[in-house]
C-alpha cells in the first residue's frame, strides 16, 4: 500500500507534505520548550536569531490582515462559503509561517562526538561524520543566494543570505536538497548565531585530522 502511494505521489509533493508534518511537530516542541535531535552531551548551534524577528513581524501583519479581510468581506456581504475558504487559506498560511519559526528554533545544528548535523528548520538535514572534517573555518559571507544551494561541490545553508562557518571535508558527502535532488559536496558553508562558540565546539575533532594531513 505504502509503495503504491509512493509511486503515485511525486517525490517533491511527498517532501512538501513531510515539511508540513515536521512543522506541526515543531510547534508542539516549541510549546513544550523542547528541541528535536539534540541528545545528551551534544552541542546545539542555534541559527534562528538572525531571521526570527523579521519573520515574527511578517507573521503579525499576516494575522492583522486575516482579521481585516474578514471584516471587509462581512461588510460586503460576501457568501459564507467564500469567507470560509479565504479564512481557511489565510489561517493555513499563518500556521505555516509559525511552523517555520518553530522549526528553526527547535531544530538547531547539532555537534556530537560522531557527527555534525547541519539543518534548516524542517526543510533540510545533513549529517557529516566528524572524521570527514578536514578543517573548520570562520568566514563571513553576506551574499548567499537562496536557502540551500549547491554550486560545483560546495553547499551553502544560509540564513538571511548569510553564512559564517565553513567545513572542508576529506571526501564528499551526499546532500539531499529540500525537494529531493541529490548532490555530492566537499565544502559546507552554514550560519550560526554564535560562530565563535560553534567554531570552538567543532575544532577538537577537526584538529587531529589536520595534524595527520600535515605529517603526510
Amino acid at each position: 500500500m505504502l509503495s503504491a502511494v509512493r509511486s503515485v505521489i511525486p517525490v517533491p509533493v511527498r517532501r512538501l507534505m513531510s515539511f508540513d508534518l515536521r512543522g506541526m511537530v515543531s510547534i508542539a516542541l516549541w510549546i513544550a520548550r523542547r528541541r528535536d535531535g539534540v541528545p545528551a552531551g551534544a552541542f546545539a548551534v542555534s541559527y534562528a536569531r538572525a531571521q526570527t524577528p523579521v519573520t515574527a513581524l511578517f507573521l503579525f501583519f499576516m494575522v492583522i490582515e486575516l482579521f481585516a479581510l474578514e471584516v471587509v468581506l462581512r461588510a460586503l456581504h460576501a457568501p459564507v462559503v467564500l469567507r470560509s475558504v479565504i479564512l481557511l487559506i489565510d489561517a493555513y498560511t499563518v500556521v505555516a509561517v509559525l511552523a517555520m519559526i518553530a522549526a528553526a528554533i527547535t531544530r538547531p545544528h547539532v555537534v556530537t562526538a560522531q557527527e555534525v548535523r547541519i539543518r534548516y528548520g524542517a526543510f533540510f538535514d545533513l549529517r557529516v561524520p566528524r572524521d570527514r572534517i578536514a578543517a573548520v573555518r570562520r568566514a563571513g559571507n553576506h551574499n548567499e543566494r537562496g536557502m540551500v544551494t549547491v554550486a560545483d561541490d560546495k553547499l551553502a545553508v544560509a540564513v538571511s543570505s548569510q553564512t559564517n562557518l565553513v567545513l572542508d571535508l576529506t571526501e564528499p558527502v551526499t546532500v539531499v536538497r529540500p525537494l529531493g535532488r541529490q548532490a555530492r559536496v566537499r565544502t559546507v558553508r552554514f550560519f550560526a548565531d554564535d560562530p565563535v562558540a560553534a567554531h570552538a565546539a567543532l575544532r577538537p575533532a577537526a584538529e587531529p585530522t589536520q595534524g595527520r594531513q600535515g605529517r603526510r
